[in-house]
């Protein structure tokens, strides 16, 4: 593909890495040509495991699917089996491991409201002597879950030969000796009695019972349930590195939970105001540093990322750094501050940038440089012309999560039509991919002159992409925003990418 050839040209030495072509791998839960979704199987959540090996889903029933990767397992081998393979592209390839309902329907009879059992995020914990452990939350309860093998015993053989039952003098144990008065029991014929002796060597058709454990079934057992602690509605919760905490977070507040213990949680942000009329600005998701346990970062509703050090203060009121970008003078409009809020963040794996997802736009934050993003990407912006329009249908409070490559080089986020964007980082890079969600990713991929970046340093460089949409006109009208890509996950140490369609989880490598 033609990624950025004239950029590497100009480049100093090294060019951007070339732009990935995607591949379809896999997809669970395909509908057929004219099948309706039923809205409990729409899935509602996605996160790869640390190590990729594993992948999990919620879905807006309550459900969690656990799915397993087998190209390693199955195809374990030494080098040389390798070389003498025919060389292909190897992408990971999963399969269906177990599900287990999560959360059931509830009903908050102090407010008078019902709590859905919608998966809202799933978080992978540290996996402990052949088990698994992770987080699932809906809008209330947080549970904590483990899967593990267990060995299922059966016996596999009688105790008593049938076919001597009848003409022995052995007791039948399929009826109980009848009951007399006083509780004293009656001694029928075919009873042992008190006086009966055996005979010599035995009797042939005594069998011990033999009990083996040949079959192993998945078991989903809920750990702890940490409930009680949040009067608006979960969005987020995140794993701490030091494998012990964890935050859950709502419009408001953001909690500190010890994996252990279950009925305590501390406060570290309250963002509530003493008269509620005074609320200028909302909690939108939450997320711990990957590597620094004391470091946690949380957007708001107002297009800000706060990067907090909870080794400040118990309560952490004040933020160590503000990411905001500035507002352009006269661009102002009602639809302003609707698409300026943030409604997913995450860190690169090691921890030095942020990735923020608005209504219209990615943006990609180096956390020593808070004076605006290193680089902004353009998802969205052919649908300004029709914002009163996505308004109206309320398309225009949709929340796509987004994500990035174990090494950093790439991001992605969904869009409508089941579509999703790929972008490349790396300085001069101009890849920008449109995919659909589907066996044929590339279908809706049309060749675009690559535009060089503007860069304005090499230390502040700001790139904004992406504004070309191929496949969709200029106006949107081609989209259909019944159908939207909100959740996706990329895979921890390989290019692959799982995006969930409605019902349909899609999987594709590169």
């Amino acid at each position: 593909m033609n990624g950025g050839d004239d950029a590497a040209s100009s480049a100093a030495t090294s060019g951007p890495p070339p732009s990935l072509e995607w591949r379809f791998s896999q997809v669970f839960g395909e509908r057929t040509a004219g099948e309706e979704v039923q809205e409990v199987d729409i899935i509602s959540a996605i996160e790869f495991d640390k190590s990729g090996d594993h992948l999990a889903t919620g879905d807006r029933g309550g459900r969690v699917v656990l799915f397993e990767r087998t190209d390693i397992k199955d195809h374990g081998g030494s080098r040389r089996d390798y070389e003498q393979m025919d060389y292909t592209v190897k992408h990971p390839e999963f399969r269906y491991k177990t599900e287990f309902q999560s959360h059931e329907p509830e009903f908050d009879y102090l407010k008078s409201l019902e709590i859905e059992e919608k998966i809202n995020k799933i978080r992978w914990c540290q996996p402990a002597n052949g088990a698994l452990f992770l987080l699932s939350t809906n809008d209330k309860t947080i549970k904590y879950w483990k899967v593990q093998e267990k060995k299922i015993k059966k016996i596999s053989e009688m105790n008593i030969d049938p076919k001597v039952i009848g003409n022995s003098s052995i007791p039948s144990s399929s009826s109980p000796p009848p009951i007399v008065a006083n509780g004293v029991h009656a001694e029928p014929h075919g009873y042992m009695s008190n006086d009966f002796s055996f005979p010599p060597g035995g009797i042939p058709s005594l069998r011990l019972p033999v009990v083996t454990s040949q079959e192993t079934s998945l078991v989903a057992r809920c750990r702890r349930v940490y409930a009680h602690a949040h009067d608006y509605h979960i969005n987020s919760i995140s794993n701490s590195s030091d494998g012990e905490t964890f935050i859950s977070a709502d419009d408001l507040r953001v909690n500190l939970w010890n994996l252990e213990i279950s009925n305590q949680s501390f406060n570290i942000v309250d963002v509530k105001p003493t008269n509620m009329e005074d609320l200028t600005e909302v909690i939108t998701s939450a997320e711990f540093h990957p590597i620094k346990c004391n470091m946690l970062a949380y957007s708001s509703s107002k297009g800000s990322i706060r990067l907090i050090d909870m080794r400040q203060s118990a309560l952490c009121d004040s933020h160590t750094k503000l990411f905001e970008e500035p507002e352009a003078p006269g661009s102002r409009s009602f639809f302003t501050e609707i698409i300026a809020s943030i409604s997913d963040i995450k860190f690169s794996s090691n921890g030095r940038y942020i990735l923020s997802r608005d209504y219209m736009t990615l943006k990609l934050w180096d956390i020593n440089m808070d004076s605006g993003p290193v680089a902004s990407y353009q998802v969205h912006e052919h649908l300004r012309p029709k914002l009163c329009d996505l308004y109206e249908n309320d398309s225009i409070f949709d929340k796509f999560e987004c994500c990035l490559s174990g090494d950093g080089s790439r991001v992605a986020t969904g869009s409508y039509s089941n579509l999703f964007r790929v972008f490349g980082t790396s300085p001069g890079s101009t890849e920008a991919a449109t995919l659909e969600a589907s066996k044929n990713p590339m279908r809706r991929q049309i060749q675009t002159p690559a535009r060089p970046s503007r860069s304005m340093s090499s230390m502040t460089r700001v790139v904004r992409r992406g504004s070309e949409s191929p496949g969709a006109e200029a106006n949107g009208n081609a989209y259909d925003f019944t159908t939207k890509l909100l959740h996706m996950a990329w895979h921890p140490t390989e290019n692959s990418i799982a995006c969930a369609a409605a019902n349909s989880l899609y999987m594709y490598y590169a």
